[in-house]
């Protein structure tokens, strides 16, 4: 099969971890070629800063050398910046006059530092903090001058400031609000950080407007708006950053801050793809790294033409090393609509921990000087989690100890390098780590930018200690009983049917007799949930319903939930529509109607989201769209009304019902007796229901698991 040509223009971090997961989805698909302007291999800018501060050398910070280029068959034009799309013939153009044609291309061109509008910024002395460049620039300026002024009090700021510092340079650092990182911290947080910056030598004048660089040829110092100067022989912008869009521009390509795309990372024109801090998604550019390893897998798979979850933006959030203290910050820190549920500050140890909320939901979280929860937070920011979940239990000796047990497995805790939970357990247990810093050199958690070091640490700590699993989770509510005659809740009573099954069990009787029921035989309320739980056992592999091998449980003779009603718009003029709805209504009355679910739920079909049946407030909603079916989960249209979350787009009727299926099944194997639908959802969370049934053979797994034990119980 001939290979199809891949160009990327831009060799940055975005761009190529793009490229790497193409070539996990499909390493023989594309002959692929790289443009770079800057004359090295991909490299992590993350970690300039410990470059300037003495920590690392440039090849510390290599991500791909140029053997990886190699190894892979990618050609990489290193010093060779494109200049022009020819949209029409498919091709691009370089500065220097070459031209490389393309069947897909993908703008990964990055930023550029934002230079604030005040005079004197082209003055010599006055530089950027962005590239290698620029570090070896601040250093050899270093060797001759000794008082230096960074504008800007953001993170990159506060970097560069801390390696002039170590520069042996006396450092002023200039910001125009009341406070340090005031986009990430809140006061009390931003202060702790500068006294400890403070202690570091570092200088602050904070809520400062600079209107100009002084000295005649070289800078000299800054002039304020109140009339008072800075003197400085070195000024450091770090105010921000400009995407590089100037490319698209020229190419004819739609922009607003950034190239505009879509949720498939799909810019105006066919076959032409932008990631990165050069793309702009409903209305967002981002500049952190994981939202950029977000998009890129997401433009991956559709660059390999498999099926991918749209993407739908990120929840900004940073876990650092700001000048050797660890930061943590996520969601929404401010605003008139927050409230604080938590807040927490310990002088003696210096640490500092607040959650914030909005209608009883955690929104946000900022954390300081421990920072070991940081995932765990970010994780119930993400789904919204009930404020409640944040009381802690009885048991856990530590927040380490906590954020560790707590932490679900998929999620991510090293966000430079997209390495999850249950990744670093799984290489600490099968490899027989012994330390942070073997889990860095295997899986490169921690290897960036340090600031999930705190998590990784507990993560090793909690796999050593073989405690894995034997605690509640510290942020889990206490269970409450099912019924008066026994104390399991339905988890509880879930995972103790599943034991008892494997431990050949073979009635009601005996189970309840060893779980101390209190009523023998059980009552009304906890009969029917040993009878659903009894039917799931097992259902995973298609296996023949355990409750059948049970010799008493016709005794449990209360109806379970039965499946899905189906209600379908109206299709007035659109054929095609209305025949498409009729099937899936159908299938699903078919497939669904008499399968036991943990709630009865309702499902909606209709051409559009605006019809006669209210398919947002559906606990399945399908509706017919331009890019195919459109499924969406979790809706209840009586109180407390919910709004149906988007799990996924199919584009043809068996790819929907396909997706359903799994959606439905994974309910059935997951929720608790007697939970709706749209409690199971919250409770779970939206990313998580995506990750199981978005990946495309476990989505088929789930679906064929119903067919599977029908086919059983008829043979039988």
């Amino acid at each position: 099969m001939k290979r199809k040509k891949l160009v990327v223009v831009g060799n940055g971090m975005a761009g190529i971890r793009c490229v790497e997961e193409i070539l996990k989805l499909g390493p023989e698909l594309f002959d692929i070629t790289i443009f770079g302007a800057e004359p090295r291999p991909n490299y992590n800018r993350i970690l300039l800063s410990k470059v300037l501060q003495g920590e690392h050398s440039l090849q510390d910070i290599i991500l791909n050398d140029w053997s990886w280029y190699e190894r892979h068959g990618i050609r990489l034009w290193t010093g060779e910046a494109v200049h022009h799309i020819d949209v029409k013939a498919r091709c691009i153009v370089t500065l220097s006059g070459r031209r490389e044609g393309y069947d897909a291309l993908i703008l990964a061109t990055g930023s550029s530092p934002f230079v604030p509008p005040i005079p004197g910024t082209d003055k010599e002395g006055v530089i950027s903090f962005r590239t290698v460049d620029d570090c070896t620039k601040m250093t050899e300026m270093s060797k001759v001058y000794t008082k230096a002024a960074v504008i800007g009090g953001g993170l990159l700021g506060l970097e560069a400031a801390r390696g002039l510092l170590h520069l042996g340079m006396e450092t002023h650092v200039v910001h125009n609000a009341p406070y340090i990182m005031n986009r990430q911290l809140d006061r009390t947080a931003a202060n702790m950080l500068q006294r400890e910056l403070e202690s570091q030598g570092m200088r602050f004048h904070l809520a400062m407007d600079t209107t100009r660089i002084v000295g005649r040829t070289r800078a000299q110092g800054l002039r304020f708006i109140d009339g008072t100067r800075l003197d400085a022989d070195v000024v450091v912008l770090a105010v921000g950053i400009r995407p590089n869009v100037e490319l698209a521009q020229r190419s004819g390509l739609l922009t607003g801050r950034a190239i505009l795309v879509d949720d498939y990372m799909r810019t105006s024109e066919p076959n032409i793809y932008a990631v990165g801090e050069c793309a702009e998604h409903r209305g967002i550019s981002y500049g952190l790294i994981a939202p950029l390893y977000e998009q890129g897998k997401v433009l991956a798979r559709v660059i390999c033409e498999l099926q991918a979850e749209p993407y739908g933006g990120s929840i900004p959030y940073s876990q650092l090393k700001v000048s050797g203290v660890d930061v943590f910050s996520a969601g929404a820190i401010s605003g008139s609509e927050t409230e604080t549920a938590i807040q927490q500050y310990d002088a003696v140890s210096r640490t500092y921990k607040k959650v914030i909320m909005h209608k009883g939901r955690v929104t946000g979280a900022i954390l300081f000087g421990d920072t070991t929860e940081g995932s765990a937070l970010l994780s119930m920011v993400k789904k919204g989690a009930a404020v409640s979940e944040l009381i802690p239990q009885e048991g856990i000796v530590s927040s380490a100890e906590v954020a560790a047990q707590t932490l679900p497995d998929h999620e991510t805790v090293c966000a430079c390098n997209g390495v999850s939970k249950a990744e670093i357990m799984q290489a600490v247990t099968d490899r027989n780590l012994q330390s942070t810093d073997e889990v860095k050199q295997l899986t490169r958690a921690s290897g960036s930018c340090g600031g999930c070091r705190p998590m990784v640490d507990a993560l090793v700590k909690h796999a050593r200690s073989g405690k894995r699993g034997s605690q509640r989770a510290a942020n889990t509510p206490v269970e409450v009983p099912v019924c008066e005659c026994t104390k399991l809740g339905h988890s509880s009573l879930k995972q103790a049917i599943a034991h008892a099954v494997s431990q050949g069990c073979h009635t009601i009787s005996d189970f309840m007799l060893h779980q101390g029921w209190k009523k023998p035989g059980g009552c009304m309320a906890c009969r029917p949930a040993l009878r659903y739980y009894l039917e799931m056992t097992g259902t995973e592999n298609g296996d023949e319903p355990v409750q059948k091998t049970w010799h008493d449980v016709s005794d449990a003779d209360h109806g379970l939930y039965q499946g899905v009603r189906v209600w379908m718009g109206d299709t007035e003029g659109l054929r095609m529509e209305a025949a498409g709805i009729q099937r899936i209504g159908e299938w699903l009355r078919h497939r669904w109607q008499e399968v036991s679910l943990p709630y009865p739920v309702h499902a909606g079909v209709s051409d559009r989201l605006a019809s006669s049946v209210s398919i947002l407030v559906q606990g399945i909603g399908i509706s017919a769209s331009p890019a195919g079916w459109e499924v969406y989960l979790g809706g209840h249209a009586d109180h407390p009304v919910r709004e149906g979350q988007l799990i996924g787009v199919a584009e043809r009727e068996e790819d929907v019902m396909q997706l359903v299926s799994a959606c439905l099944q994974w309910y059935r194997q997951n929720g608790l007796y007697e939970e709706p639908l749209w409690k199971w959802v919250e409770r779970t969370g939206v990313t998580s229901i995506r990750e199981h049934v978005l990946d495309h053979d476990l989505q088929r797994e789930l679906a064929e698991m119903l067919s599977r034990r029908e086919r059983k119980t008829q043979a039988g």
